[in-house]
């Protein structure tokens, strides 16, 4: 069923997701070490698909539909699989960093997508609220010294691409596939249908795919395949049939936040003023986007009468 807003299981869900993907930052680190990370994520969503197709069989659910339904499942596979290889190539032209802080106009997008396309009303709060968000995080990736190349123009290009990408998969999964298939098969077709483009980009431009295959790399690999791309994805794809999408982007901001957080703890990165300021920033952001004007406004006339 369908709902208006984000209710408190909703809540829970979001948040352990956001520090699932912020620790899953960590780990693409360490599998850095040992993978290249195009490759990596090619080998992540090919196991995850694997454990989709048997999850499907499992539950008895058909894998693959007919028609229009596939068709749509297709699009949903190759925007995911692009926004990867657009992400991957920003960073590789302008940075970590700076790439982390552009792909996060993509709420922006899917809030400005759902009030056009999918009548998910947007007002001046949550506008607030998301400008509000959005400065938490430049504030949490700002001050860090970093290097950039002279074609950084170039990545911020790229990497703006990709946040176009993330939100219009988003916008499309909720528009075409929600309202008809089950949120394992949504799962299904994002991932299966990005091994391809995932498998050619790596190909291209990575030279080499292994480089230090340790136990450690290992782990990380197994963490991203059925933690993240499995377990956690298919959570966040029933979420999106069932909430608000703008809303539930709004939450995606918390995910850099505790990946710098758990940079903190796990790689005893500088813990700074801008962390603890974004956490907060972001913090607040959510609060607004989410929060139920007409209520508020409905309590406030009651209160008048009284």
């Amino acid at each position: 069923m369908l709902k208006d807003h984000i209710d408190a299981k909703g809540f829970i869900i979001i948040l352990i997701l956001t520090i699932l993907w912020g620790l899953n930052y960590s780990a693409i680190k360490l599998s850095n070490t040992g993978l290249s990370p195009v490759f990596t994520t090619f080998l992540r969503s090919l196991i995850a698909s694997f454990l989709g197709i048997m999850y499907c069989v499992l539950i008895k659910r058909p894998v693959l539909h007919r028609g229009i339904i596939l068709f749509h499942g297709f699009v949903a596979g190759m925007l995911f699989g692009l926004e990867f290889v657009f992400f991957y190539l920003a960073i590789l032209y302008t940075g970590a960093a700076r790439t982390a802080v552009l792909i996060y106009l993509s709420p922006f997008i899917v809030a400005a997508g759902a009030h056009m396309f999918l009548k998910e009303k947007l007002n001046l709060i949550k506008v607030l609220g998301l400008i509000c968000a959005f400065i938490g995080v430049y504030l949490v990736f700002s001050g860090k010294p970093e290097d950039y190349p002279g074609s950084m123009f170039i990545g911020d290009m790229f990497a703006i691409v990709a946040s176009f990408l993330w939100a219009a998969t988003t916008l499309y999964i909720k528009k075409y596939l929600a309202p008809r298939v089950h949120p394992v098969n949504t799962f299904i077709y994002q991932l299966m249908f990005s091994v391809p483009i995932l498998f050619i980009c790596a190909f291209i431009i990575e030279k080499k795919w292994v480089l230090n295959f340790t136990f450690e790399v290992v782990l990380s690999l197994i963490f991203q395949s059925i933690v993240v791309a499995f377990l956690s994805y298919l959570a966040w794809f029933r979420l999106i049939h069932e909430y608000p999408v703008a809303r539930l982007s709004a939450f995606t901001f918390l995910t850099p936040v505790f990946g710098v957080i758990f940079g903190v703890i796990l790689s005893k990165e500088e813990l700074t003023k801008g962390l603890i300021g974004g956490l907060m920033l972001v913090s607040a952001g959510i609060y607004f986007t989410n929060m139920q004007l007409e209520k508020y406004v409905n309590l406030k006339k009651f209160r008048g009468k009284g």
